[in-house]
């Protein structure tokens, strides 16, 4: 009897990082995970190398979380931007906020803006601020306009006119001017149809900036993907923590510049919900950065936010990243003292114990304080050189005249980089308004459970979980994403007592019927959910508070003033300011269908090891993940390995592993 070909299509979620590429899949109920080295020349093809590995003969359904914006950005090697702004806005973008990154410095580096003074043109029109156009641009200053970016010769074309979110006509005219062009057209009030003239236009320039970039990318691995298994379809992670398809992410590419921490975020969240408990912290450690962010009941996206020293005023899940990984290259300053990063050894050369590296890192410190297993890493697939590290190492040391040994210079590392992201966490909870012992810590990420240990003691957090397959979590939190899209108007609208509802439910009513046209142009099948939010602020302030949408909005508004300030104004008229609207298709796939990697192999013995903690020399004991007997609780110190990430606990913590196959470890504070 022939076999039978399984022809659904394979749904594979893959986080590009800086060192590893992380791949997720689904297998018979269970899940898959696997790890390929990142290739940062190109990172379709290492994603084309994981997929051939896992296979050859199914169609295709990739769900990509890509670095490829953020490095855009930081490396500044984006597309030639022409910039359109009503005349006498034609520097907005470098006038800014007049905001100092550092007060008192009268030295510091300011932030260069992505379009030169060459490439910014002024238009002659006018829009109030009701909407009302004062100014239409005459067809001869349009052809002007044409005629004068042509000569220029850019890449893109960001459009940002004065009010043009309360009317976008004068943009639309402008627009249509420029087709014949035919370049890649970014305009504000589809970009970005709020007020603030600078975070307004720096995002649409944003946009403009990565669009051919993206674009580019995005076709290479379609057609790598193509080649290997015809009728693939390739989706992207959203900053904002939702799937998009492959043309919107091509149009709006500014929407995915977090987009792998935003896949870990999601992913924590789901294996917590696992586990009951829905006030965590996330901790996601890479090889080149920490990404935390705090998920009090349900992720939150930020509307206002800076990547790479820009604002962006997309939605993005609220995270706050640090220049800390495993490959972060530590060093002597001019004064003596040890710092860790933000540089890192990456992929290429990678840590000393990868075998190329020469400058020590993280991962190597944690290597000779016993921390990690040289034979263990990848599931045994790679093995770490410890004597190559601790050759390398000890002429580093011996050339800073450090006088210090191999065990407490390795020691001073993980104290250093662990304040580094205490710092972190802090910013995202304590800065914040809440009590980081009502959370628990849920770690992930390569070296995330090396490290959330201490971490929680420091910030005497009770809990910290480290899900299966940790070491792609974020990968998983991809897999398991909802598609969404995220839409928004400001309005500003005054209110006292009584809101104005019927004003508010007519621009919600348009915002769901965008959504409903947009999820339907692109082919989507489901039932549509919305969650509508309003941004509110007292009269007379500068920022909002964004609360979630119904009869009691002002009352929302003034509890969390006084939660996130420690104060309010109960008789001060308040200013509804931007309706958002929050459009999703739930995932097909749930967390509650799918059973753990491996099954219970409880009985076997652990080995015994000696690893350092506080300076001393421990000995301690070396479980495999899956050796672990289902719900009964055991003593640190131990080391957990298994194929995508290490664990360390520490003296006097509990650990277990639950029903739903989490790594529970109990902190004794």
């Amino acid at each position: 009897m022939p076999r039978r070909v399984d022809t659904s299509p394979l749904y594979i979620a893959i986080d590009t990082g800086g060192t590893f590429t992380d791949c997720v899949w689904i297998d018979r109920g269970q899940v898959r995970a696997l790890k390929v080295f990142s290739t940062p020349d190109d990172p379709s093809r290492a994603i084309a190398e994981a997929v051939a590995q896992i296979c050859e003969s199914r169609s295709i359904t990739l769900l990509h979380g890509t670095t490829v914006g953020t490095n855009t950005l930081l490396q500044r090697n984006g597309a030639r931007v022409a910039l359109v702004t009503t005349a006498g806005f034609e520097d907005v973008i470098e006038i800014g906020r007049q905001a100092r990154p550092k007060l008192y410095d009268l030295f510091f580096d300011r932030v260069e803006p992505l379009v030169p003074s060459g490439l910014r043109f002024g238009v002659e029109e006018r829009t109030d601020c009701a909407g009302k156009i004062l100014q239409k641009p005459s067809a001869a200053e349009l052809r002007k306009l044409a005629a004068g970016i042509r000569k220029q010769k850019p890449d893109a074309i960001a459009i940002s006119l004065l009010f043009s979110f309360a009317n976008p006509k004068n943009e639309l005219s402008v627009a249509a001017a420029l087709k014949g062009l035919e370049l890649p057209l970014s305009a504000s009030h589809r970009i970005l149809p709020e007020f603030r003239e600078f975070e307004r236009t720096s995002t649409v320039v944003v946009n403009a900036y990565l669009q051919p970039v993206m674009q580019k990318y995005l076709s290479n691995l379609q057609q790598r993907m193509e080649k290997q298994s015809a009728g693939s379809r390739i989706f992207v992670m959203q900053s904002s923590g939702g799937i998009a398809s492959l043309a919107a992410a091509v149009k709006e590419p500014v929407r995915t510049v977090l987009s792998g921490p935003a896949g870990g975020v999601v992913g924590a969240d789901a294996m917590a919900q696992r586990s009951e408990y829905d006030q965590v912290i996330s901790f996601d450690m890479g090889g080149t950065s920490t990404d935390v962010a705090l998920i009090d009941r349900v992720p939150r996206a930020g509307n206002q936010s800076e990547v790479a020293g820009f604002p962006v005023g997309v939605p993005m899940l609220d995270i706050h990243t640090v220049g800390a990984g495993g490959g972060s290259i530590a060093r002597f300053d001019a004064g003596g003292a040890l710092r860790v990063g933000p540089e890192s050894a990456g992929a290429d050369p990678g840590p000393i114990c990868y075998g190329r590296g020469l400058q020590p890192t993280v991962t190597d410190a944690n290597l000779i304080l016993g921390r990690l297993r040289s034979e263990k890493f990848l599931g045994g697939k790679f093995h770490l050189d410890e004597v190559r590290t601790r050759r390398v190492m000890s002429q580093w040391l011996k050339k800073q005249r450090a006088g210090q040994s191999l065990e407490q210079f390795a020691s001073g590392v993980i104290r250093v980089v662990n304040a580094t992201m205490e710092k972190a966490m802090r910013v995202v909870s304590v800065e914040r308004g809440y009590d980081s012992r009502q959370f628990t810590l849920v770690a992930f990420g390569g070296a995330g459970g090396l490290h959330a240990c201490e971490l929680a003691q420091a910030l005497r957090i009770p809990r910290v979980i480290v899900p299966a397959l940790p070491g792609a979590l974020s990968a998983f939190g991809i897999l398991v994403s909802d598609v969404v899209k995220d839409y928004s108007k400001t309005v500003l609208l005054r209110a006292k007592s009584e809101l104005p509802v019927q004003a508010l439910d007519r621009e919600f009513a348009a915002l769901r019927r965008k959504a409903e046209k947009d999820f339907r142009a692109e082919g989507w099948a489901g039932k549509i959910r919305h969650a509508a939010s309003i941004d509110v602020r007292y009269s007379g302030q500068g920022y909002e508070i964004n609360v979630p949408y119904d009869r009691r909005v002002i009352d929302s508004f003034r509890q969390e003033h006084r939660r996130r300030y420690g104060y309010d104004y109960p008789d001060r008229e308040v200013e509804l300011v931007t309706v958002r609207l929050r459009a999703s298709i739930p995932s097909s796939i749930s967390t509650k269908r799918l059973s753990d990697p491996k099954k219970d192999a409880g009985g076997q013995k652990p080995q015994q090891a000696t690893v350092i903690f506080s300076g001393r020399k421990t000995p301690s004991t070396i479980w495999q993940r899956d050796q672990l007997p289902r719900g009964r609780k055991l003593s640190g110190p131990a080391i957990i390995v298994e194929y995508s990430a290490t664990t360390v606990v520490p003296p006097r913590a509990v650990f277990r592993i639950d029903a739903a196959g989490n790594l529970i470890i109990d902190i004794r504070l």
